[in-house]
């Protein structure tokens, strides 16, 4: 199911998760970084790839198992103790050091395009993301943080989607009704979520899976509902 190309009169606001919808990671793996075995391995350079693919699925795990989104500390504690590796602060300090994000993370080919188009609309966006508080930081590497009056932050908040608190954080900070807000995300039960609260939504899938909510198979097609 696609969208349909009539506009949406109502609609006034975009809500965007943020992963999977408008960056992805370089390599295709969010946790942990691209750069985690580089920097173990200057500390111990006898850790095997099969180590290292435990201690990641061990870190899955750990992530699957949170009811929010842990500190970034507390996570790769989890991966270097598979590892059999002591959590130095100098060691927690290097996996979490300041990179350029462009140099972990992506923009989706037709991201900036479509935020521009809806800018010039005059539509109103926020992010809503199951992330770190650093999210704001990533999109301000990437290019687009300006693009976004209101970010709805997992971490920040202390609940994750579907909880009603994010959906609402967003809607609320832009000072706009459910119903004047479209929900944009890869997850389609997500998207369901968002829409039995009263937001319109449109599950993302950009192989062509069909999905029971509306879908879309390119950010462009947003340009189409306003």
């Amino acid at each position: 199911m696609t969208t349909s190309s009539s506009s949406a009169p109502n609609l006034r606001a975009v809500l965007f998760d943020s992963g999977g919808v408008l960056m992805r990671p370089i390599g295709g793996r969010w946790n942990p970084r691209a750069d985690f075995e580089e920097n173990v391995s200057a500390h111990d350079p006898s850790i095997t790839p099969d180590r290292f693919a435990d201690a990641i699925a061990a870190g899955d795990r750990f992530l699957a198992d949170a009811h929010d989104t842990p500190d970034h500390d507390d996570y790769h504690r989890v991966l270097l103790a598979r590892l059999g590796l002591r959590p130095t602060p100098e060691l927690l300090a290097q996996l979490r050091r300041d990179v350029h994000p462009t140099a972990v993370l992506e923009l989706f080919p037709d991201v900036l395009s479509t935020l521009a188009g809806l800018k010039r609309r005059g539509v109103r966006l926020a992010v809503v993301s199951d992330a770190w508080p650093g999210l704001p930081d990533l999109h301000e590497g990437l290019g687009i943080r300006d693009y976004f009056e209101v970010y709805a932050i997992s971490a920040v908040l202390g609940c994750e989607k579907p909880d009603p608190r994010m959906y609402h954080h967003a809607g609320t900070g832009l000072g706009l009704q459910p119903s004047a807000c479209l929900f944009v995300d890869d997850v389609p039960d997500l998207v369901s979520a968002a829409m039995d609260l009263g937001y319109e939504g449109r599950a993302l899938c950009r192989t062509g899976a069909t999905a029971h909510v509306p879908a879309i198979t390119s950010l462009t097609e947003l340009l189409d509902l306003f």
